[in-house]
């Protein structure tokens, strides 16, 4: 999730009205092997997120599943998007957030101008940052999580060694369901939700539903979308679900159907992950709902915030799954 130098999020579209998300900037990679230019390190790297973005809960996420939270650090910015881009808090003021205890940063942007002072797009979350190079490695949160999941094994405890959320065996499938979710879904939500035109908003919310309902049939035959195991496309996807009902079904209009009543297997399935260990400390409804609701006054002017936050995920599940990874 972003914010730009003018921090008007309405010049996101082009002329026909259409939504554009901008390709992440830092694309450079942690590995575990001599010579990398970044290396794999215990205490060397630092996660910047805020908790109200689903790119940046990605990362969290993983993070959380691979024992990573003594190994990479993390500061949490405000859940308010302002003029000057993503903020840091105290915790005391904002419950939930961080000062930026590793640059003394007041804002995410000084971190991307000290990374590259001629730097002119946006600011985003979540970033990856090289405490001992001093700049960012990466701003993709699909790449970083993938550095998550294999790089830091040698520095995890041994229960978390070999976890992988993108198995050798799988992964020509997980790339495929990937590509269609990310294009209808993750950003398929934004597309409706960000359109300055009647038609770009029609097809982007019709589209959503249309996978929506595709999603309902797969997950009406499997436990997660590629079968029993838990991969990173389920947390790819979670992220999004976890904030349809909440955000993106009134915030965004996408308001064909809720996953609470409309799609009873999405509904499973997201207790199921929700219910893992570690994956609800992750999910900060307070910071989700005021970021949409308070930071995008162009939809929303009155900055009020509903009450609900979506169905009940605390209710059990009937196959209720420890690890299924």
């Amino acid at each position: 999730m972003s914010s730009s130098a003018s921090g008007n999020i309405t010049k996101w579209h082009s002329k026909d009205g259409q939504f554009h998300r901008q390709v992440s900037s830092f694309r450079d990679f942690v590995e575990a092997k001599p010579g990398a230019r970044f290396p794999a390190e215990a205490n060397r790297y630092h996660l910047y997120v805020s908790y109200a973005c689903p790119w940046a809960h990605r990362t969290l996420i993983v993070r959380k599943l691979k024992g990573l939270e003594s190994i990479i650090g993390v500061s949490v910015v405000h859940y308010l998007l302002g003029p000057n881009g993503w903020e840091f808090a105290s915790p005391d003021d904002v419950p939930g957030a961080t000062l930026d205890e590793v640059n003394g940063a007041k804002y995410i942007r000084e971190l991307y101008f000290k990374a590259n002072p001629d730097y002119s797009a946006r600011f985003t979350v979540p970033v990856l940052w090289d405490k001992k190079q001093h700049t960012i490695v990466s701003n993709e949160s699909s790449e970083i999580i993938r550095m998550l999941n294999t790089e830091f094994d040698e520095f995890v405890e041994p229960e978390y060694r070999g976890i992988t959320f993108y198995p050798e065996e799988l992964r020509e499938k997980i790339d495929e369901i990937n590509g269609w979710i990310y294009d209808t879904v993750n950003n398929g939500v934004y597309k409706a939700g960000f359109a300055s035109a009647q038609d770009a908003y029609e097809t982007n919310c019709r589209g959503v539903f249309a996978s929506l309902d595709r999603i309902e049939g797969i997950l009406a035959e499997n436990e997660f979308l590629l079968g029993s195991r838990l991969t990173e496309a389920d947390l790819r996807l979670f992220t999004t679900i976890v904030r349809f009902d909440p955000v993106y079904h009134g915030h965004f209009k996408c308001n064909i159907k809720q996953i609470g009543t409309g799609y009873p297997n999405i509904l499973r399935w997201t207790r199921e992950i929700y219910q893992l260990p570690g994956i609800k400390e992750t999910v900060n409804m307070e910071h989700i709902k005021k970021h949409y609701y308070m930071s995008h006054t162009q939809i929303n002017p009155l900055q009020i915030v509903p009450v609900s936050n979506g169905p009940d995920l605390d209710k059990p599940v009937a196959k209720p799954a420890s690890r299924p990874y």
